[in-house]
């Protein structure tokens, strides 16, 4: 078995060290293997740095100590290390990737098909998880769509509207809030086979087409858990505040710890639709 990370192997030299009830809660933590691997575009926030951890890896990590929920093994080589045998190591997979990753067909017919439908099983996509596996439809089957522009830039601060506050992986933005990231619109969207949980308040957002942008949604899969969030571009994302509750939140939902119901809502994307095309036709007549 071969483990991605030096941290796994930290970890299990002071496991020794541990006392049977530390132990134990050592072992009650989630696991999660964290896929950083770029074949396209490397952000900034999963950039190594003379073989040093990136941003979004270091802030995972220490967000795992400090909550105490769960562990991170973060990776850049899928081809070593995102394998059907691997992945019996771990309760969930998060990706900031890019492009066609070297994953072999039968591994990820595994993770989609079987590991990720097992109850307590989960998948976090982040940012750019949307610009990965652009061409290989049972990806976007699973994650619910592909990155098609940034139309908002790094550098733009944008309006999101948050549709289910309740949702753990919400609660902690509220129902509106104004943050400074890189925004995807997307291509091979799939409203009727998610639960949009925040969107971009397109009269508030200089709208660039008449669609709706989602920023964040859930959806079942299987007994299994899906969770994706747009934002992430910026590495100062992954020191706000709300933004690490709301992973922390989304990790609990997967968990079972902070149930939430995530029905699809096809209809909240029409609504959010007929809002865009408003507000752009609005922008054009000025």
């Amino acid at each position: 078995m071969r483990f991605p990370s030096i941290f796994t192997c930290c970890l299990l030299a002071v496991s020794l060290l541990m006392t049977p009830a530390e132990t134990q809660a050592e072992t009650a933590k989630t696991r999660i293997l964290m896929l950083t691997q770029s074949k396209g575009y490397t952000h900034g926030s999963v950039k190594r740095d003379k073989q040093k951890l990136a941003p979004a890896e270091i802030a995972m990590i220490q967000l795992g100590k400090q909550s105490g929920l769960f562990s991170v093994d973060c990776t850049q080589d899928a081809a070593a290390d995102f394998t059907k045998e691997n992945l019996q190591n771990y309760d969930m997979v998060m990706f900031y990737t890019t492009g066609m990753l070297p994953i072999k067909e039968a591994d990820m017919q595994y993770f989609l098909n079987d590991w990720l439908k097992q109850k307590g099983h989960g998948f976090i996509g982040f940012h750019s998880a949307t610009d990965t596996y652009k061409t290989y439809k049972p990806y976007w089957d699973m994650i619910g769509g592909s990155f098609n522009g940034h139309p908002w830039n790094s550098n733009n601060t944008v309006t999101i509207t948050v549709h289910n506050t309740d949702h753990p992986a919400m609660k902690p933005f509220g129902k509106e809030f104004q943050f400074k990231d890189e925004i995807y619109q997307y291509k091979n969207w799939q409203p009727e086979k998610v639960h949009v949980l925040m969107s971009l308040n397109m009269e508030k957002c200089n709208p660039k087409k008449p669609y709706q942008v989602p920023v964040a949604w859930a959806k079942e899969w299987g007994q299994g858990k899906v969770f994706v969030n747009n934002l992430g571009h910026n590495p100062q994302t992954w020191t706000n505040p709300a933004f690490q509750k709301s992973v922390i939140g989304a990790i609990k939902w997967i968990r079972g710890d902070a149930p939430a119901a995530v029905p699809v809502n096809p209809e909240l994307s029409k609504q959010e639709e007929a809002k865009a095309a408003a507000a752009t036709k609005k922008a054009e007549s000025k």
